[in-house]
């Protein structure tokens, strides 16, 4: 029998994001509605071998507000939100090390990369980082450049810069502070 997963959209000041949750209360994917066809294709190549069926609901396990409380200026509202996404053993330790980046603080590819013992993965750090399906709670905008430069955000580099800028990573002069925790 297929597992129910729960589909609620929250209004932001950079779009509608969909949330979609399990019914633990976990969040399987977060994505700007303006991608929700990829999105889409995505849960059905994660999901080919566990069938899913998608139900709207509003404000499932209390995600969408904690979700809303992040974008209000409450940025711990989402760090110890419950996840449950799809992705290989590499893919699962990149994401469990982006929710350690605190909020306000940037980290290079490279430095994550070392992070996980492997200083010399930077592109695969980078393309996991990138396949990333839950988007701010999974932080994958804290990771920048060796340059410093906001590249590789799947959510396009303007939504990167206001995150950053909304956590207080980016001086208002649009200069970034990188700060290596």
């Amino acid at each position: 029998m297929p597992q129910r997963f729960l589909l609620d959209t929250l209004s932001t000041p950079l779009g509608d994001l969909l949330i979609i949750a399990d019914e633990q209360q976990r969040l399987r994917a977060v994505e700007w509605k303006d991608y929700e066809e990829k999105l889409y294709r995505l849960l059905a190549r994660r999901y080919k071998n566990d069938p899913f069926t998608l139900t709207e609901a509003v404000n499932p396990g209390g995600l969408t507000q904690a979700l809303a409380r992040y974008f209000s200026g409450d940025l711990q509202a989402i760090n110890t939100l419950a996840v449950a996404s799809l992705g290989t053993p590499f893919q699962q330790r990149v994401w469990q090390e982006l929710r350690k980046i605190p909020c306000g603080t940037t980290i290079t590819y490279g430095e994550l990369a070392s992070r996980l013992g492997a200083p010399t993965a930077s592109r695969a750090v980078g393309m996991a980082n990138g396949s990333n399906p839950v988007s701010i709670v999974v932080p994958c905008h804290r990771v920048i450049g060796a340059n410093g430069a906001l590249t590789g955000y799947a959510g396009g580099v303007q939504r990167k810069a206001w995150l950053l800028a909304h956590e207080g990573a980016i001086a208002r002069q649009g200069t970034l502070s990188l700060y290596n925790s």
